[in-house]
């Protein structure tokens, strides 16, 4: 029998590690970036186009490479950080194991140009899938340019599975993000298609937390700190009222790294316990540091999986500082001078006048007097204890206010005497805690979900307007600016289209600032800025969502974002509008996102609990 077992030739092997080290441009640039930062680098700029598909450029000024060293770098497990097996256990840097340069000379074409700062001479590498095809002597500034094109070329069908510029754009920035996190001594900047979209000095982490999220995040977080024997933590979480209802700005660190734990993260919740509304989720950016003996960081090809030594210790260690730092944030008192007080003390003016208040003693009256009063009868409130002619001149019109009062106490308390005696059936719909809506059927009692009901009817009106075009706006008065993080206003920015077919007029400032000239017009009175942000958020919810088109996943998101929130109260027209619309929808029984809206309690069952 001849022998089938065969090694792989090195252009396949590496093909195979980036399939586990490369999945996308986001991927290629974090390893780019994540070199460039252990090279010492100060400054480093990324370049994309179309998302990254068509070009990638990271521009460092750290180190850089000698000839030898440019050349060594493409090599598979060539790596300058490790030189035996123990040292895997103390690793401090980002990049250790040489398969990066590799992986991406092997399935797209690559540029180097690299100079160490003690030459006058750089040094010019093109790989093409793997293949040295020039290397020579150039002029170039001190540190490493990478230049990556056409990811995938040699592998249409990795290619082929790559999503839009604009999905592949969100995980370059999500990428970009979390290496900016932990540096924030080392100036970042990212450009996409020539557009700056990041620019952030080198500063504190205050300052690039405000820099990546907006300047309002450096008023909506706190920071938090511990030292341990087992692992030291600090960083800062997000104020209650400033939470979300879809997560994104969640961040753990260990040692410069960033990593994915729900463990760690049930912690953080647990710390919010009753401080947070239904399904929110606090913002938060917690780092490690702890002895790289007592974690390992080899468990995921792209080390976002981490596993510490101790972790049940360090999830109590992180409960009780998120916890600990929550509980200062509470009792600090928070003071504003602008506010006037809500008590005018009056002021003595020499020459004013003033006389002592004078008080009305029943000298005839005995609190221990316990005989019935001449009247004989039970108990009831007098509503004719004010007669005009007892009222001061000039003093009419408070007199009809207090008779007016009481005779609306007085037609209140005969409403109460006939409660039990004769129930209204006027009303044939009840609102129970600002949820649901309960109205009698033939089958029993029908129970309603008031928030999923009106994302079905909404969802429905919008998908109609995105397919048919038709739309109802309304302009407003003046345009309201909005400043949002990058992220944020590329997202918006992409559905700018749809959005102006169902009533929004956007226009872009500039700066990640957009102005809203007109709604559609059944949100005419809506709050817009609280409108946009519960767009985004449902926006950011529903993209990974199996829905059919983005018209959808628009409607969706427009619809949870306009549909009437819980808490809030509905009169019997109100309740009698959403009735009516939601059973005209082509499935009333289920809202958007596939949940239930209606819920009958039959008679059978009402039957049974009364056994």
């Amino acid at each position: 029998m001849p022998d089938i077992i065969r090694l792989l030739p090195d252009s396949v092997a590496n093909q195979i590690a980036a399939g586990e080290v490369i999945q996308r441009p986001a991927s290629a640039i974090k390893e780019l970036v994540e070199n460039g930062v252990d090279a010492g680098a100060t400054s480093i700029t990324v370049v994309v186009k179309d998302g990254g598909k068509e070009l990638i450029q990271v521009i460092d000024n750290g180190s850089g490479m000698s000839a030898t060293d440019a050349r060594m770098a493409f090599e598979r497990h060539a790596t300058s950080k490790i030189r035996e097996a123990n040292d895997l256990f103390a690793i401090h840097t980002l990049g250790f194991r040489g398969e990066a340069l590799a992986s991406v000379a092997s399935v797209a074409e690559v540029e180097l140009r690299t100079r160490t700062h003690n030459e006058e001479v750089g040094n010019l590498i093109r790989i093409s899938g793997s293949n040295i095809t020039a290397q020579e002597p150039i002029s170039c500034p001190a540190g490493s340019n990478f230049i990556i094109k056409n990811l995938f070329f040699n592998i249409p069908a990795r290619r082929k599975f790559l999503k839009s510029s604009a999905v592949e754009l969100k995980h370059v920035v999500t990428e970009f993000e979390r290496v900016a996190l932990v540096y924030p001594a080392v100036e970042f900047a990212l450009f996409h298609n020539e557009t700056q979209l990041f620019s952030l000095p080198a500063g504190n982490l205050r300052q690039r937390i405000s820099g990546l999220f907006g300047k309002p995040f450096n008023t909506q977080i706190i920071d938090i700190k511990t030292d341990t024997s087992i692992v030291n933590i600090s960083g800062f979480i997000g104020k209650p009222e400033n939470s979300k209802k879809t997560a994104g700005d969640q961040y753990f660190f260990v040692n410069g790294r960033y990593f994915r734990s729900p463990y760690f993260h049930k912690a953080v919740m647990s710390a919010y316990d009753q401080l947070l509304m239904p399904e929110a989720v606090p913002s938060y950016f917690i780092y490690f540091e702890s002895d790289p003996a007592a974690i390992d960081v080899n468990i995921h090809p792209t080390k976002t999986e981490i596993k510490f030594e101790d972790e049940r210790a360090i999830w109590q260690i992180v409960q009780a500082t998120v916890r600990e730092s929550l509980g200062k944030f509470a009792v600090r008192p928070s003071i504003d001078f602008n506010t006037e007080p809500s008590l005018e003390m009056p002021i003595h003016r020499p020459g004013m006048s003033f006389k002592l208040p004078q008080v009305d003693i029943d000298p005839n009256f005995n609190p221990f007097d316990t005989r019935p009063q001449s009247d004989g009868g039970s108990f009831r409130p007098s509503y004719q204890s004010y007669r005009k002619e007892d009222v001061p001149q000039g003093w009419e019109a408070l007199y009809q206010g207090a008779v007016d009062r009481n005779m609306e106490e007085q037609s209140r308390f005969n409403q109460q005497e006939t409660l039990f005696e004769k129930p209204s059936l006027e009303k044939s719909f009840f609102q129970v805690k600002g949820r649901y809506i309960l109205t009698t059927v033939k089958s029993g009692l029908m129970v309603i979900d008031q928030k999923r009901a009106h994302e079905r009817i909404l969802y429905e009106y919008y998908l109609r307007s995105l397919n048919t075009g038709q739309k109802v706006s309304q302009k407003e008065l003046f345009p309201q600016a909005i400043q949002l993080i990058p992220s944020d206003h590329l997202l918006l920015m992409q559905n700018e289209h749809e959005l102006t077919q169902i009533g929004f007029e956007i226009n872009d400032l500039g700066n990640h600032c957009v102005a809203i000239s007109a709604k559609p017009g059944d949100l005419a009175e809506a709050n817009t800025q609280d409108l946009v942000e519960r767009l985004l958020e449902g926006l950011k919810e529903n993209r990974g969502a199996l829905l059919g088109s983005k018209a959808e996943i628009l409607a969706t998101s427009l619809a949870k974002a306009a549909a009437a929130r819980y808490g809030q109260q509905l009169n019997g027209e109100e309740m009698q509008h959403i009735m009516d619309k939601l059973f005209a929808c082509s499935q009333p029984g289920l809202s958007p996102d596939g949940k239930q809206t209606v819920f009958i309690l039959t008679m059978d069952d009402l039957e049974k609990r009364f056994k």
